[in-house]
């Protein structure tokens, strides 16, 4: 066993010094995006000191702001936290009342524990949106907390490393981490350290320690007598390893039923293991903008200020910048200056210009001119709102749908597993055990709405043209079912459908008009009928009764 402990420490050791040399060239970057973007996350190079100052390279506040506004912005339409944002399917199922409602139970109980006080998610979240728009990573951690549920980490770039399977999905993660002597005992006991970090508990507390978190396939799952996975860590999908570079020991060891790190990207270029950002992309701007900032004031300064020239140093002594101040010999007898200003020429509005030329290119690139869209033209129609989601919709899709599918979806199922295995989720009907528990997830974010919205469109323009039609052909709206029309320009816009007849509501509905509509026919025609009656009872009156005699 100790053999084979020390196989697997070198193994992780390895793996490990291999992912940050391969990684080296990622972290110059991203350290010198963070530096302009997000200068609290500048901290991939040299030791993380508290209180320290990080803003020296960060001279235009334009791109933090486009990062906190981009943030908001995917955050908005991606995970809006006022919106379930996503549901459970199965198209089998997609007429089994019963298993519906089952997935809409489910869909209540993960939004419920993720949105929990505990969790963390919300805040979490839109730290994940802010490492992606920099570095074009982010990092989610979902953790279980026994009998409650899922409760979120979003990691800094800086401790996680990753690698892909030949699928180019990531199935390896290490988290290189420092604790100090007091949290390490918390995490994972003391009688589990090395002794130097034990004997440091006691001395020295605070002093910290390095750490490796290893997430793997687990490619050796140990079966029971039944030919069934193990109920222990040995059983596993997933392999967890905590090791302590002091002393080199494996602190802790278990195992996962899903993977808890979801690793999100914003796009990818082919070849590349980590994932590239807005940030990245806006860079050289940044720093231009940086460096025009510092001419334009230094230009400012020379316009306002400028250097004074004098024949020689003798004005100097009594010169005084001050205003309102009074100059002694500054001025020869015959009324002439014996200093003037230096005209440099500087134009400090050209250099305001063309900045705003560089604000509005990283502005365009962080999305933030893309979303501010709507806001800058409140009084435009439905049409026109609907035509621009549907900008929105297609310029997002790409990288928007690849966060949701390789970071949102693992992040579902795990959190699906956990509650699951808490015994937190209703009981499932038995035609969905039988089906093995099979389910797909349905999107519903603001985003999703917008590519629909081509299909939104579609519909109201359909419809409008049937309504000029009918005014030639009245039999046009025979040909256009518009319960359903209006149910799907619902599910579009995102209004709730419970506030709408269902199909059979409306059947019913129809059923119910027709009979009232026959009955009022009826009632209109009862006093016709009546009149008719009494006309035939007084003919057939007369045509009854007998001649008089003759007298």
């Amino acid at each position: 066993m100790a053999q084979e402990n020390d196989e697997l420490l070198d193994q992780i050791l390895r793996d490990q010094s291999t992912m940050e040399t391969s990684r080296s060239a990622w972290e110059q970057l991203w350290q010198e995006v963070a530096e302009r973007c997000l200068p609290r996350g500048a901290d991939f190079k040299g030791e993380i000191r508290d209180g320290q100052k990080k803003s020296d390279k960060a001279i235009d506040s334009t791109p933090i702001v486009a990062l906190e506004r981009f943030a908001a912005a995917m955050e908005s339409v991606i995970t809006p936290r006022t919106q379930t944002w996503h549901g459970l399917q199965n198209e089998r199922f997609s007429d089994d009342t019963e298993v519906q409602e089952y997935f809409e139970e489910v869909t209540k109980v993960l939004f419920r524990l993720r949105y929990a006080p505990w969790a963390n998610f919300a805040n979490q979240m839109s730290e994940n949106y802010i490492s992606q728009g920099a570095f074009g990573n982010g990092c989610m951690y979902v953790d279980e907390l026994p009998g409650k549920g899922m409760r979120y980490l979003t990691y800094h770039l800086r401790e996680i490393y990753y690698e892909e399977n030949y699928q180019g999905i990531v199935d390896l993660v290490h988290r290189k981490f420092k604790l100090n002597a007091r949290q390490a005992v918390q995490q994972f006991g003391k009688e589990n350290l090395p002794e130097s970090i034990q004997r440091a508990s006691e001395s020295a507390p605070m002093s910290k320690f390095e750490f490796i978190h290893r997430v793997c396939p687990n490619n050796e799952i140990q079966y029971d007598d039944e030919n069934q996975p193990r109920q222990d860590h040995t059983g596993m999908p997933w392999a967890s390893y905590y090791i302590c570079k002091e002393g080199r020991k494996i602190v802790q060891q278990s195992g996962y039923h899903t993977m808890p790190y979801c690793i999100g990207r914003y796009y990818k270029s082919p070849g590349e293991t980590y994932g590239r950002g807005p940030g990245m992309t806006a860079l050289p701007d940044i720093k231009v903008l940086n460096e025009m900032n510092k001419e334009t004031l230094i230009g400012a300064q020379l316009a306002n200020r400028p250097p004074i020239l004098v024949a020689d140093d003798g004005v100097l002594d009594t010169f005084n910048l001050t205003p309102a101040a009074i100059i002694a010999g500054g001025m020869s007898s015959n009324g002439s200056p014996l200093a003037a200003p230096f005209t440099s020429g500087s134009q400090p509005n050209l250099g305001l210009e063309m900045m705003d030329q560089k604000r509005q290119l990283i502005n365009d690139v962080f999305l933030v001119t893309l979303f501010q869209i709507l806001v800058d033209n409140p009084q435009m129609t439905a049409t026109e709102a609907m035509l621009r989601a549907q900008e929105k919709g297609q310029l997002m899709a790409p990288t928007a749908g690849r966060i949701m599918s390789e970071q949102l979806g693992p992040m579902i199922e795990r959190e699906i597993d956990i509650c699951a295995r808490n015994g937190l989720l209703p009981d499932p009907p038995q035609q969905l055990i039988d089906a093995g528990m099979e389910y797909d997830i349905d999107y519903k974010s603001p985003l999703v709405r917008m590519q629909r919205a081509e299909q939104g469109q579609g519909i109201l323009t359909t419809l409008g043209v049937v309504s000029q039609a009918a005014q030639f052909d009245p039999s046009v709206l025979k040909l256009v079912k518009y319960g359903e029309a209006i149910r799907e320009l619902a599910d579009i816009n995102g209004m709730p459908l419970s506030l709408l007849l269902t199909e059979d509501e409306e059947q019913q509905m129809k059923a119910a008009q027709a009979q009232q509509d026959q009955l009022n026919n009826l009632l209109n025609a009862a006093p016709n009928i009546a009149t008719a009656a009494d006309k035939l009872a007084s003919a057939n009156q007369k045509a009854n009764t007998p001649l008089p005699a003759p007298q």
